[in-house]
Parts: structure tokens; sequence; C-alpha cells
């Protein structure tokens, strides 16, 4: 990862709109510490200012369909421990972490993991 070899901030390139929602979940989770778009010709790239605390992080391919009630399943299976990162969906109601998920009742389609 860029922070382990005293990287503060990376780029992101190409921007989109589901990139930047997943980045805006990180931010409310503190994963990172901010966010930007960068307008260019050819499209954008996002700016993003690393925090700390990130330890591993992924994508979770395929994009697996879940219940409300299998996200338990898929959190034992991607993060080392109960209540120890975040799965991040899609869901009917926006991009979110697996808990908000659970609090809404919803499910929707895994995208990435991080801790």
């Amino acid at each position: 990862m860029a922070s382990r070899i005293g990287e503060n901030e990376i780029t992101i390139a190409p921007a989109s709109r589901i990139i930047g929602r997943v980045l805006k979940v990180m931010q409310d989770y503190n994963y990172i510490k901010s966010f930007e778009v960068i307008e260019e010709e050819r499209g954008g790239k996002f700016s993003v200012k690393l925090s700390d605390t990130i330890n591993n992080c992924g994508v979770i391919k395929p994009r697996l369909s879940v219940t409300r009630s299998s996200i338990g399943r898929y959190e034992s299976r991607y993060l080392p421990a109960q209540d120890f990162g975040i799965i991040i969906l899609t869901t009917t109601k926006g991009v979110m972490s697996h808990l908000e998920a659970r609090k809404f009742g919803i499910g929707g389609k895994l995208l990435a993991y991080i801790y």
C-alpha cells in the first residue's frame, strides 16, 4: 500500500460516480482523510489523502448479491474479526457499509472490503 512506502496521497484514475461513493464511505469511517475530483480534458481523477488506519483493502469479485440475512457470512469471510473493518456494498438506497445495510434491513451487491 502507498502508506507503507511513505506516501500520504494517491491518485485514482479514471474517476467515476461509484468510486466517489466508495471513497465517501471510506471517509465516513475514517479510512481516508479526504478526497477531491481533479477535472481533466479526458475525464477526471481522484486525489485521495490517506490516513494510517488501513491494514488491508480489496475488491470483491464477482459482485455477489447478498440478502440482509447472509451479510454475516460474508463478514466472516472477508474481515479478520467481528466489528473490525467494513464491507462496502451497493444497495437500492445507495453505496453503504454492511453495518448501515443491516440497520436499514436491506441487502445488495458486494463491492469491497477494508480493515
